[in-house]
């Protein structure tokens, strides 16, 4: 085609649709106008509205409202964008928006947004039953007569003539079945005063997707179909039925939201902050412990409930943490590089050659022990420290080793200490003791914490002490099953009782079933630590979605065969996608930073473009992401390949610190085959180790 013909041939179709429109417009106005018991206003918008119709939405007038005796919805009008509760105005002087309020002449009508939000909930507890989020329906208060578009919280306000262009303009949630489904449902919720010749154009009846062709398994179905063919970041956003409920309730206390991966928990986490954002006006934190993710899930959220985004905050722990301490004028000195020299020079000097060798010669195991157990639960003693619990450690310690640990650590303190550096666990610590001493002010209403089993201790008792033990203030999600790091906690270490306020989410949306077969396989001999108590083994029962999908196993001769097969299938894949590019939902991961370079430089050589987990914010890009297995918590992609994926993996042994390593990276591997939905791709170069996938 030549340049431009794209654009021109946009334009022919954009022209064409005006016309119809134009049409369909002049034909709604002559059908608006039989409405004999409407109001001239509502007149006015229907007609505006109605056009809508031809091209897939459905349009419901003058509705009883459940559970009134004569109150009325004005209009509901169910499409793409999802479910408009419309309350239609006609007043003489023009509505304005002064300081978070709705006004007229001067005088406040803050009553009428009151209203129309009470109509919008009565609406959300209606389509809850089909799995319809709250997020995707708009309280819209239409002004006849008026040229005008605001928002007041969730409430769109609008001139009839800026209508139809604003509501065409809202994110795509809902696919036409849906839709259809979604207004039977309506329509038998909010009973019609008197039938009209609308609503029969409208197609709310059988012969055009009503009940009787609609059940709630029909929905669900629909809607799983229509998400397995969506780009991977609108199926971040999907809801189901059973999670609905989870995500609105209210829990006199903290709370947690647990289950296996692939059960939508950080889906229902961000349909939970949406909620809480849209009952009041004060902040709510959406934390987690990698550094990427917060900004895919900012995108996710803006894209979700967008008029919602600046209520919730979304940081990473320490990112939270070190913005809190630099504004009370607090801050610490955090130098990584600086920090692990200091670590360095102190394993050489109280670590190499004492009783530690016994259980580890090598200095990386007891730097965690110091991150994740020391450190990581704040402890200040060898006392403390002799009686610890070791959750997730599970190579015993003897009195000599604990008292040898201790002293490596005491050392690398005064190593650090004297360089005038501070390593992460530092940040966190003085964040606490400055929040135990003032407050956060203003405070947060809320506060959920994404894959809280990668936090430590600390930072556990660092969000708690932010949010308190108030109705709805800290709502805890995460899998022990998923942790990537060593070492880990119990929440009554952190003071923190969650019992009666929990949710277990048990079926899983997201991966195929010989994806998740293959993931289990892995993890299934090992148990794990699940913050409020041990599990006995791996194995865990999950009620599967769907079933297509495949693993697709590489063994190759050598590392050049490997990397061949690997550039072939990314384009093999490119090539089976419909209209283009399938990289845009995928990823490359590799078990450490290491990797990452070699890979990138492969993939760069073979012409396919690579975008860097951290650089990536959640938005489409027709790129292959490439990242680390950490580096990909929380996130989801249609296709997931792993070279070399059995190189880290040890063979068992009786050495307990090996073991515990082994265990460690099956937890690693395992999180990086559950993020894929479609295709995960093993890879493997040389003999396959013992103990791998």
């Amino acid at each position: 085609m030549a340049a431009g013909g794209s654009a021109s041939e946009r334009g022919r179709r954009a022209r064409e649709e005006a016309l119809a429109l134009a049409r369909r417009s002049r034909e709604a106005y002559r059908l608006a106008g039989r409405f004999e018991a409407a109001a001239e206003a509502e007149r006015v918008v229907a007609a505006t509205l109605v056009g809508l119709t031809a091209v897939g939405w459905r349009l419901l007038v003058d509705r009883r409202w459940p559970g009134t005796r004569s109150a009325n919805v004005d209009m509901i009008l169910v499409g793409p964008g999802g479910v408009f509760v419309i309350d239609v105005k006609r007043w003489r002087d023009r509505p304005a928006v002064d300081a978070g309020h709705l006004t007229a002449g001067g005088e406040r009508r803050d009553e009428e947004v009151r209203k129309l939000l009470a109509m919008t909930r009565t609406a959300e507890e209606q389509v809850g039953t089909l799995g319809l989020s709250p997020v995707a329906l708009v309280p819209v208060i239409a002004f006849a007569g008026h040229r005008f578009d605001a928002r007041i919280g969730r409430v769109r306000l609008l001139g009839h003539p800026d209508l139809v262009h604003a509501l065409i303009g809202e994110p795509r949630r809902l696919t036409p079945a849906l839709v259809r489904a979604v207004t039977a449902h309506l329509a038998e919720a909010f009973p019609a005063y008197e039938p009209t010749e609308l609503e029969e154009r409208g197609g709310t009846g059988p012969e055009d997707g009503g009940d009787a062709l609609f059940q709630t398994e029909d929905v669900e179905k629909a809607a799983l179909e229509s998400l397995l063919h969506a780009p991977i970041e609108r199926w971040m956003t999907f809801l189901h039925p059973d999670q609905v409920a989870v995500a609105r309730r209210d829990w006199s206390g903290p709370a947690r939201i647990s289950g296996p991966a692939g059960t939508g928990k950080t889906v229902v986490g961000l349909h939970r902050a949406a909620h809480l954002a849209g009952r009041g006006h004060d902040r709510v934190l959406y934390a987690t412990f990698v550094n990427n993710l917060p900004r895919v899930q900012r995108h996710l959220f803006e894209r979700m409930a967008g008029v919602f985004a600046d209520r919730v905050e979304f940081s990473s722990l320490h990112g939270w943490a070190t913005a809190f301490l630099a504004e009370r004028g607090a801050e610490v000195p955090l130098n990584a590089a600086r920090a692990d020299d200091a670590f360095s020079r102190a394993w050489m000097t109280a670590g190499r050659d004492s009783a530690l060798a016994e259980i580890d010669p090598m200095p990386g195991y007891w730097r965690e022990e110091i991150d994740h157990v020391i450190k990581g639960r704040g402890l200040t003693s060898l006392e403390e420290y002799r009686t610890v619990a070791r959750h997730g450690r599970r190579t015993a310690l003897q009195p000599a080793h604990r008292e040898a640990a201790w002293l490596l650590y005491e050392e690398y303190e005064l190593l650090r200490e004297e360089r005038g550096v501070a390593d992460f666990n530092d940040v966190l610590l003085a964040a606490l003791a400055e929040l135990r001493e003032r407050p956060a002010d203003p405070p947060y209403s809320a506060v959920i914490v994404d894959e809280v089993q990668d936090l430590t201790l600390v930072g556990v008792k660092l969000l708690h002490a932010l949010a308190g033990d108030g109705p709805n203030g800290l709502l805890l999600i995460g899998d022990g099953q998923q942790a990537v790091y060593p070492g880990g906690f119990r929440l009554s270490d952190a003071g923190i009782a969650v019992k009666g306020r929990g949710a277990v989410l048990r079926t899983n949306y997201r991966n195929a079933a010989a994806i998740l077969e293959a993931a289990m396989d892995l993890v299934s001999g090992d148990p794990f630590d699940d913050l409020d108590g041990p599990s006995p083994n791996g194995r865990r029962a999950v009620d599967l979605t769907y079933h297509d999908g495949r693993v697709v196993r590489v063994e190759a001769a050598d590392q050049e065969e490997h990397d061949r097969r690997l550039v072939e299938a990314l384009r093999a894949l490119a090539g089976e996608a419909d209209g283009g590019s399938a990289w845009a939902g995928t990823v490359v991961l590799c078990p450490s930073r290491r990797e990452i370079g070699r890979y990138h430089r492969l993939l760069t050589r073979a012409g396919i473009p690579v975008l860097r987990l951290e650089g990536y914010d959640g938005r489409p890009v027709e790129a292959v992401k490439l990242g680390t297995y950490r580096r990909a918590k929380g996130l989801e992609f249609k296709h997931v390949f792993l070279p070399c994926h059995d190189a880290a993996l040890t063979a068992p042994s009786g050495d307990a610190a090996a073991r515990e390593r082994a265990e460690l990276a099956r937890r690693q591997l395992f999180v990086a085959m559950t993020r894929a939905r479609d295709l995960l791709w093993l890879g493997s170069s040389g003999t396959t180790v013992n103990g791998s996938a």
